[in-house]
């Protein structure tokens, strides 16, 4: 046996440990956002969009909530999950229906259906730690298109 020994997640345990944060990415507006984020994330959570840049917990909870009244039908779903060690990959997939501007898209009724992944970090039954990737130029496209 190692000295390290490798804490291993089931599937089941990933997806509570996750829920909650799906849960806020649906419809944001009217959720508790900050509530559902401290309840899957550590205080010193990272949830990184480039190799060096992360937002925190209290400030992902300030994206969460300024997406709900701009796409105000947000549905964020879980397609698959795998569990690899402490880490849990998660495929994604976002739709929604802008009724603002969102990223210099104007409002035009019409809606995107785009994949994400995030890769987590699990640390002591909470999320520590996501690297995640986002199709917002598809998403964009298809607002635009």
């Amino acid at each position: 046996m190692s000295v390290i020994e490798e804490t291993r997640l089931t599937v089941e345990e990933a997806r509570k440990i996750t829920a909650p944060l799906y849960d806020a990415l649906n419809r944001p507006a009217e959720k508790d956002v900050a509530a559902l984020l401290a309840k899957a994330c550590h205080e010193d959570y990272q949830s990184y969009h480039t190799n060096q840049d992360y937002l925190t917990r209290d400030q992902l909870v300030g994206v969460f909530q300024s997406m709900g009244p701009i796409i105000p039908d947000l549905k964020w779903e879980v397609e698959d999950l795998k569990v690899v060690g402490d880490t849990v990959i998660v495929r994604g997939r976002a739709t929604g229906t802008p009724v603002a501007e969102f990223w210099g898209a104007p409002p035009t009724g019409k809606s995107f259906d785009t994949m994400a992944i995030d890769v987590f970090t699990v640390r002591d039954g909470k999320l520590a730690k996501a690297y995640h990737i986002e199709n917002w130029t598809t998403a964009l496209q298809q607002l635009k298109g």
